[in-house]
């Protein structure tokens, strides 16, 4: 990983940033106290972090986690009404849309690995992530319509990760969901006894980081890109992205390996 190309970072910043090897960058929340609380500041760290791993070829996964007891409670309740402003809100929630937008659009894939609580907000930022895996004690809200704010930003994620009926329980209710039944759904994609929490992302992240990081971007853009056009037109697109991706060198050395039964060799 070039470390000259990510910030440095004390451990009293919002948002830690270390490498765990093999190309896997670990994102931890750091308001353990707030339970993680999307303040601007984290925000803006988290935002500075991904812009770098964006920009640094050597990263190829993500691990996005929370420090303390709990992955990440949502908006900052506290900071919002001390800002009721106009401007003050809609500064909050176009920093909070472009973050989840980065997130979307990063080249690497990016893995939710979740403990506690992941509410409103928090429920977004596991909805936004490429693939999440929960503990078995987790809990899942959008709780805002309890408190006279519908989860109308974390509603969009949601809703494009779960199905309709699901999600509209989670945001008309309000009501938490336990660690099995977001696997259920589809909001996580596995679920690990909080011991063996952090060995499972890191299988995954490892067996991730062990593809083209080239085709990993590719892929994960295709897929995002195809998912809003109709049946026709992303056939068409997807036969464009196909062909592009045949002509990289990556692709022909994959397909070398495996006709030839050897490790493939990406180019770094």
């Amino acid at each position: 990983m070039s470390a000259s190309a990510l910030p440095a970072v004390t451990p009293e910043a919002p948002v830690l940033l270390r490498e765990d090897g093999a190309g896997i960058a670990v994102l931890t929340l750091n308001r353990g106290p707030a339970r993680n609380a999307l303040s601007l500041a984290l925000m803006a760290a988290l935002q500075a972090a991904l812009d770098a791993i964006a920009a640094d070829p050597a990263v190829r996964v993500v691990i996005l986690k929370g420090a303390g007891p709990a992955f990440c409670a949502g908006h900052d309740l506290r900071e919002m009404r001390a800002n009721p402003g106009r401007e003050a809100v809609e500064a909050l929630f176009r920093a909070c849309a472009r973050l989840m937008l980065t997130i979307t659009r990063l080249p690497q894939p990016v893995i939710a690995q979740v403990h506690g609580i992941a509410t409103a907000a928090g429920c977004q930022l596991v909805a936004t992530c490429d693939l999440a895996v929960a503990a078995d004690d987790a809990r899942f809200a959008t709780p805002g319509v309890n408190i006279g704010l519908f989860c109308s930003t974390p509603m969009v994620a949601l809703s494009r990760a779960v199905p309709r009926k699901a999600a509209l329980e989670m945001l008309l209710l309000g009501e938490p969901i336990d660690a099995s039944e977001a696997h259920r759904i589809g909001l996580v994609n596995r679920v690990a006894a909080g011991a063996e929490l952090d060995g499972t992302v890191r299988e995954m992240a490892l067996r991730i980081a062990a593809k083209s990081p080239r085709v990993l971007a590719i892929g994960k853009e295709a897929f995002a890109r195809q998912g809003e056009l109709a049946l026709e037109q992303a056939y068409a697109y997807a036969a464009e992205v196909m062909t592009r991706n045949m002509m990289l060198a990556d692709a022909r050395e994959g397909i070398d390996a495996f006709l030839q039964k050897r490790p493939p060799r990406w180019e770094p």
